[in-house]
């Protein structure tokens, strides 16, 4: 019987052989075409444009800002509680999240994200937050196409996927993540806001996570704040550039202030983009990045998903 593992926080242990790799039967992809956006960050709320452009079979993805490169690894994440950022060198990618999401599940397995801005002086730069969701970065990967992608020397490389041997969990306080070996990647996520009724306690669970699922059931679900909260994560000096347009706010007292909502469901459906997107870090050399397990997160965050991206890849 395997030994169930609990990861605190505070422990540092080995955790690589808690994962085998196997071939998924397809190869390895990158964008027909490039893929360009621009738009303002949700924190910063500067203009900023990423271009998508396709990458030889082995190099997985990684940003490029300026003349640096920061690959989208577990070993550049940095904390920060409402976004996933990358950094290296004294230079960082704010709010990754969405977009790499949307690229770990269309299958855009190898890629270069170029991002600029017109301040040249800025050792930070933050992807644009569009409208809240995946859904115009996965339009655009769409309309824009895949294609194998080939190594260096003309070949095309099988993908692998990450498969969990043993069960593993990881908490802090009352939230944790939970995951079991299983046949087929399997995600079951809850969340729970009892000071904001009209979301209350969701639970969202499902083992279609394929491209079209994630296109139709996922990817137009958007990032979503508490009203009472506003004002004060303003002054700290984060959601700059958040609006109505790109997140949907609900009150404590008067329930949702920019109606209609996309799915019954959305901040929770929100919830697994993001948990999609934080995983693909644990992609690398154009493999796989969401594990072939069942997940299941109870009140997770970005921090959270990043510790288990983390404990599987083996950094203590």
């Amino acid at each position: 019987m395997a030994v169930n593992r609990t990861f605190n926080f505070n422990t540092a242990r080995n955790w690589s052989s808690l994962i085998s790799w196997i071939p998924t039967g397809k190869i390895q992809q990158t964008v027909a075409n490039s893929v360009q956006l621009t738009g303002i960050g949700l924190h910063s709320g500067k203009l900023s444009t990423v271009t998508i452009l396709p990458e030889f079979a082995g190099m997985g993805r990684y940003f490029k800002f300026r003349s640096n490169v920061i690959p989208a690894s577990t070993d550049y994440v940095k904390e920060s509680p409402l976004c996933t950022t990358l950094c290296k060198d004294g230079h960082s990618i704010n709010t990754v999240e969405h977009l790499l999401s949307a690229l770990e599940a269309t299958g855009v397995d190898n890629c270069s994200v170029q991002i600029e801005t017109s301040n040249t002086h800025d050792s930070s730069i933050e992807v644009p937050i569009l409208d809240g969701s995946a859904r115009e970065w996965v339009d655009a990967i769409e309309e824009a196409g895949l294609k194998a992608a080939l190594d260096r020397s003309g070949n095309s490389c099988e993908k692998l996927a990450p498969v969990l041997r043993e069960p593993v969990t990881v908490w802090k306080n009352d939230s944790f993540i939970a995951a079991f070996p299983y046949s087929e990647v399997k995600i079951t996520y809850g969340i729970d806001f009892p000071q904001a009724p009209e979301i209350g306690c969701q639970w969202f669970s499902s083992t279609c996570l394929d491209k079209d699922f994630f296109a139709k059931e996922l990817a137009s679900a958007r990032t979503f704040c508490i009203y009472e909260q506003v004002e004060q994560l303003r002054k700290s000096g984060v959601i700059k550039g958040g609006s109505a347009k790109n997140a949907i706010v609900c009150s404590e007292s008067r329930g949702w202030l920019n109606p209609p909502l996309r799915f019954s469901d959305e901040p929770c459906r929100h919830k697994v983009l993001d948990l999609i997107g934080d995983l693909s870090l644990f992609a690398h050399g154009g493999n796989q990045g969401l594990p072939v397990a069942h997940i299941i997160v109870y009140k997770g965050g970005h921090a959270l998903h990043a510790n288990f991206a983390r404990c599987l890849s083996g950094i203590n």
